[in-house]
């Protein structure tokens, strides 16, 4: 639908993507198709984030809002506010918790924004959920991985099958689809980890999706169709 033409009602739309280039291209896609559609668009980002995005969305409506990124944190070198900026993966969680500091400066921003329809933000920016409950606006995940990627890593997780095999060569099969085999090696080393600060970070982004209105996936309903009905309908 084509909104340019309506003076009944004007949807405005949040896009806040993850400080990472492979959650940050994703939403950029998004936020073309929308535009596509006229549909207003506001992109929250870090200064050294926006010369990247202002490049993409160059000649569109869209609306970027810088938020500070924060400094002098523990495990985030100086002037890094991108994953790929970072030395080592080994500092993704102090990066990744760092994010929540910007929460005044969003909320700070919300305030003066005219009204929002939505907020499509990073599943990682899990603070968000609770900006967005306190100014009422309903609030989207996006996930920049696929269906298949998404349903198969929570069923491996729920069902603790990471714990069985001792080899990180030896396959297993996923009970509610045994036809699809996977080792260890599929995984981060971290990714079967039940305690720990890492393993704290995903429950909370889990806990703030599942308060949230929906999901937004990186993803095509033709491409996934079993895996659709499962997360929709089974699980």
């Amino acid at each position: 639908m084509d909104y340019s033409s309506s003076t009944s009602y004007r949807p405005h739309m949040i896009l806040f993507p993850f400080m990472s280039k492979g959650h940050t291209i994703p939403m950029l896609h998004l936020a073309s198709l929308l535009l596509h559609r006229r549909i207003p668009v506001t992109f929250f980002t870090t200064p050294a984030n926006r010369p990247f995005i202002s490049q993409y969305l160059a000649g569109s409506e869209a609306s970027i809002v810088e938020l500070p990124f924060p400094e002098q944190v523990a495990g985030v070198p100086a002037g890094v506010e991108s994953t790929d900026k970072l030395p080592s993966m080994s500092l993704f969680l102090p990066f990744a918790q760092a994010t929540k500091l910007l929460q005044p400066h969003f909320e700070r921003e919300l305030e003066n924004l005219q009204p929002v329809t939505c907020m499509i933000s990073d599943g990682f920016l899990w603070w968000t959920q609770y900006s967005a409950l306190k100014f009422g606006i309903p609030r989207l995940v996006f996930y920049c991985i696929s269906s298949y990627a998404m349903t198969l890593s929570r069923l491996v997780y729920v069902n603790g099958l990471l714990i069985g095999p001792e080899s990180d060569d030896e396959p297993f099969s996923v009970p509610e689809f045994p036809w699809i085999r996977l080792t260890k090696n599929d995984f981060e080393p971290s990714f079967g980890e039940t305690s720990g600060a890492q393993t704290d970070f995903f429950m909370e982004t889990a806990k703030s999706t599942s308060e949230s209105s929906g999901l937004v996936i990186n993803s095509f309903f033709q491409r996934s169709k079993r895996l659709v009905h499962w997360t929709t309908v089974l699980g």
